[in-house]
């Protein structure tokens, strides 16, 4: 027997990620803690036409540029195990501010679907959400669901039994001055699984205990000081334009997607009622 296809279910907390691991998984489940650290590990199994799913529900986590113990493994996660597919669980009443997490593991691997949950709760709202500008605007497979709806799962299904299709992802642009810095620690890097940007841009970060974890050369990490050394930045500085770039793309892509039909029927009630 073939080994399972292994697929890593990722999203921001209160995004209705568990919700679809539950009803993709059912009873088929196993629970435990990540090695070393508290926090839990949640994997489940489905079948999908022939093919037989093992799911891994990552820690939620906001980002992938903090320290704290759900984000490292969530990332830890994704740059060691090779996952066949992400799925990135959005909340479909806060789209923006969950882009940005989806632009982060973009630059780790470009194997994502983005799954938009809670339709169900932006129609309601008087949120309609154009998912194919949606798609096109990130260059990935974008569909929308109602997690505890097992009907509108189909879609995801659908996406993840296939092979995704070949395109060019976006990709965060930083500032000249960190995108030159980063060209130049490329050149140090060997070929490897995981993408010479991405491994730059996290030398450059400086995060001893993540370049251990991540196998950046000496080399490297030596080009990656020389950079800094260079900038005209500050460490604050560098750190918060890091964290910028990513806000900023969420911001453009979002722009346009989402759109407001009318005032809700629920907040309409609200008003005559005053």
């Amino acid at each position: 027997m073939s080994a399972p296809l292994l697929v890593a279910l990722a999203g921001q907390p209160n995004c209705g990620k568990s919700t679809l691991f539950n009803m993709l998984t059912g009873a088929r489940q196993h629970v435990a803690n990540y090695p070393g650290v508290t926090v839990e590990k949640k994997t489940g199994f489905f079948t999908l036409e022939d093919h037989r799913v093992e799911l891994v529900d990552l820690p939620g986590t906001y980002s992938l540029l903090s320290h704290s113990p759900e984000e490292q493994v969530a990332r830890n996660f994704l740059c060691t195990a090779g996952p066949e597919r992400v799925v990135v669980v959005c909340d479909a009443t806060t789209l923006e501010r969950n882009l940005v997490l989806v632009l982060q593991i973009l630059e780790i691997t470009s194997r994502v679907v983005v799954c938009v949950n809670l339709m169900d709760e932006a129609k309601r709202k008087g949120l309609s959400l154009d998912l194919s500008l949606l798609s096109r605007r990130l260059g990935i497979p974008v569909v929308g669901v109602t997690a505890r709806k097992k009907g509108s799962l189909r879609r995801l299904e659908a996406v993840l039994s296939g092979n995704l299709p070949e395109s060019v992802p976006v990709f965060v642009p930083y500032p000249p001055e960190i995108e030159g810095a980063v060209e130049n620690i490329q050149q140090c890097l060997p070929d490897g699984t995981l993408p010479k940007r991405f491994l730059a841009l996290k030398a450059l970060e400086g995060d001893p205990t993540l370049l251990e974890d991540l196998g950046i050369p000496p080399e490297a990490r030596q080009a990656a000081e020389s950079a800094r050394s260079t900038l005209t930045m500050t460490d604050g500085a560098l750190t918060d334009a890091l964290a910028a770039a990513p806000v900023r793309l969420a911001e453009g892509i979002a722009r346009g997607v989402v759109h407001r039909e009318k005032t809700p029927y629920s907040q309409l009630d609200r008003r005559i009622d005053r």
